[in-house]
Parts: structure tokens; C-alpha cells; sequence
């Protein structure tokens, strides 16, 4: 990437980059604390060409996203907690009915309205399993403003390339901090546009199989009849309760995420090669925690981070050659304890796998970790 540097606020990258992502189109209801995101889409988007709309509520907000990409436009909206709980219903039909779509989340303290300007990371099993049923959906979690920015991108091209809704999910403080960022120009980005069917196909399926599982997509006025909705439906979109036919049509669904996992996997080592005290984290506890490795380097211990930045689906295959030799694995999280549950399904019986956890709005810090990471070597 190549463009010129600005210094942003990390929910400002966030609304630059879905416009320089090609986003003409962001439906929502303010929320602390991902405000910003609406305040700088307002000012972007009719600049752009696009669409702004404050929405009545939460559920409206995803439904008008839906609707403008069912009608050829990329489209995203933004929320917090309470939002993102609200959000779930839509969420679930945009992946039924494979709706390219991006959904910010801006995480904050809960439950219920909690604490509407303090941190937290107890979205992280709500933003993989918030909607009822079996449903693929693709979680990045960025560290720093500058992740943001280029992650933003990404969902979009994921979102545009797999007919898949992505959530891009970062806490409070990354939401609020300002970096230097490069930013890139639009003309020489370039972006991923969804598979598009070609003219006007005779027998054409919207939820035909393909090789990479992800139907072409009849855009608007070209000609062919579509039917998309809610309920299991067979490759002619029209609703079934047949069970080979929900099986056959299920299968491929959900198959998008292992056929393409190598594209949506990504992820961040520090020090893992020979490490024997492994650190699992995601945001603003992970620039505590290569702190944390640093300090527990210089004192012989030999400590390493992995940072799932895709962290649903979860890059399982990295973390196990990451945490090979571990004989402790820390994850430090600001919940009750929620991705330490996806480590120990991972971990071996030889690894101890241990939480550190904080529920008060109040990030982790470096000194915390290294204090926890010492009480498991004892």
C-alpha cells in the first residue's frame, strides 16, 4: 500500500477505510463508543457518492445494510454491545440468505447497558454464536489504528469475495486511540468485488454449488428471478424442509469457511519459536502482553504471544504449532473468561492453560501479565 499518512482516531480509520474499501452505503443508530464511526461516515459517504442513514434502532440499521447489498452496494453498519445483541437476528439471516455485509462492533463493559465509555472483551462468543442455528460468519479483532484501517479493508473483500457477513470487533480503548496511519489512495487500491452472474443465464440457481461453495449473485435489472429469504431453501431459493436437499445446501453454507480458511486465517507470532510460556490474546490485551514478553525475555523466561487477528474461524492449526513446546498457555482477557475456553479445547493434556481475567473496565497491564505468567512457572 502506498498513499499518504494521517494521524486518526481508530473509529475515524475505520469509516475512512470502508469508504476507500468502496462502501457507499452505512445504516445505524449512534452508540458509545463507536459514535464516531456514524459521525465520519456522514461526512464521507455523500462525498463519495453513497448513502448515510441514522436508522430508528439497531435491528433496522443491519435490515437497511441487507437491503442495500441485496441491491449491489457494499454496505456496513456500526454498534457496541447492546446494539450487537440487537443486530443478531439479521445477522443470522444475512448468512442464511449469503448477504455481503460488514458489522462494526466496538466493544464496551456489559453486560446489559454497562459501561457505555469503559473497555471490555466479553463480545467474543456472542460474536461467533450471537445468532440462533448453525451459521458460517467470519470475527476480526485488529490492535491498533492502523489494523483497523487495513483490517476494514479486508472485511470488506472477505465480505464481497465469500457472500459472508464479517464483524470487525475491537475494544473501546483501539476504538479511542489515535496513530499514525497510511492511508491509501482509492485509485490504486485495489478491492474485491463479489462474483456477479453474467447476463441473463437460462436455468439460473441463486444458491447454485460451486467450487469454491460461493454462488455468483444476480445483481439487480439484469433479468434474473431471485427468491431469498429466511427459512432453509433448496439452490432455487425457494424454502424446503426436504432433508436431503437442507443437508446438501447446509453443508455448502457452511463449508465456505474451511474451503477458504487459508485466505480468512491470520494471525500474529512474537517469539513462539522456541517458546515455553505462551500468551493468547486479542486488542488492547495484547500490546499489554508483547510488553509483558519483552520484560519476560529479559529475565531468561522464555515467553511468546500468538494474537489471533481472524479470531473466528479460529486459526487452530497456528496456535497448536505456536504452543508445541508450552508448558503453560495464558490468556488474558477482559471477561469472565470466554476465548480461554476455545484454548483449552486446543491445548494438549501436556499444557496448563490458565485465565487472567478483569471485569472492571479496566484494561490489562503488562506488569499484570508477567505477574500472572510467573505464578504458573512457580
Amino acid at each position: 500500500m502506498s498513499g499518504n499518512f494521517e494521524y486518526l482516531h481508530g473509529n475515524h480509520a475505520c469509516a475512512v477505510a470502508a469508504v476507500t474499501a468502496g462502501c457507499r452505503f452505512f445504516a445505524g443508530y449512534q452508540i458509545t463508543p463507536s459514535s464516531e464511526i456514524a459521525e465520519r461516515m456522514s461526512k464521507e459517504l455523500p462525498a463519495a457518492g453513497g448513502t448515510f442513514i441514522q436508522m430508528e434502532d439497531e435491528m433496522g440499521s443491519l435490515a437497511a445494510v441487507i437491503g442495500a447489498s441485496v441491491g449491489g452496494v457494499k454496505a456496513m453498519t456500526a454498534t457496541s454491545g447492546p446494539g450487537f445483541s440487537l443486530k443478531q437476528e439479521n445477522l443470522g439471516y444475512a448468512s442464511l440468505a449469503e448477504v455481503p455485509c460488514v458489522i462494526i462492533n466496538v466493544s464496551r463493559g456489559g453486560p446489559s447497558t454497562g459501561m457505555p465509555t469503559r473497555p471490555a472483551q466479553a463480545d467474543i462468543m456472542q460474536s461467533r454464536w450471537g445468532s440462533h442455528g448453525d451459521h458460517p460468519v467470519i470475527v476480526i479483532t485488529p490492535d491498533s489504528v492502523k489494523e483497523i484501517y487495513n483490517e476494514t479493508i479486508r472485511a470488506f473483500d472477505l465480505s464481497e469475495k465469500l457472500r459472508i457477513p464479517v464483524v470487525l470487533m475491537f475494544d473501546q480503548a483501539i476504538g479511542h486511540l489515535q496513530e499514525s496511519v497510511e492511508v491509501a489512495e482509492p485509485e490504486k487500491l485495489k478491492t474485491i468485488e463479489r462474483k456477479w452472474v453474467k447476463g441473463d443465464e437460462d436455468g439460473f440457481e441463486p444458491y447454485a454449488a460451486t467450487k469454491d461453495a460461493v454462488p455468483p449473485m444476480a445483481r439487480p435489472g439484469d433479468g434474473q428471478r431471485v427468491h431469498m429469504t429466511g427459512l432453509t431453501h433448496a439452490e432455487s431459493g425457494y424454502p424446503t424442509q426436504d432433508p436431503d436437499t437442507v443437508r446438501r445446501n447446509m453443508e455448502r453454507l457452511l463449508s465456505k469457511l474451511e474451503i477458504n480458511k487459508k485466505e480468512i486465517e491470520k494471525y500474529e507470532c512474537i517469539e513462539t519459536v522456541d517458546a515455553e510460556y505462551l500468551i493468547v490474546t486479542i486488542g488492547i490485551s495484547a500490546r499489554a502482553a508483547r510488553q509483558a514478553v519483552k520484560s519476560l525475555r529479559r529475565k531468561g523466561v522464555k515467553a511468546g504471544l500468538f494474537r489471533p487477528i481472524t479470531l473466528w474461524p479460529f486459526p487452530e492449526e497456528a496456535f497448536r504449532e505456536a504452543a508445541a513446546n508450552a508448558k503453560a498457555v495464558l490468556v488474558p482477557e477482559m471477561n469472565a473468561g470466554q476465548l480461554v475456553l476455545e484454548i483449552e479445547r486446543l491445548c494438549s493434556d501436556a499444557s496448563q492453560v490458565a485465565g487472567l481475567n478483569k471485569i472492571d473496565g479496566e484494561p490489562i497491564s503488562p506488569a499484570e501479565i508477567v505477574a500472572k505468567l510467573e505464578e504458573l512457572i512457580k
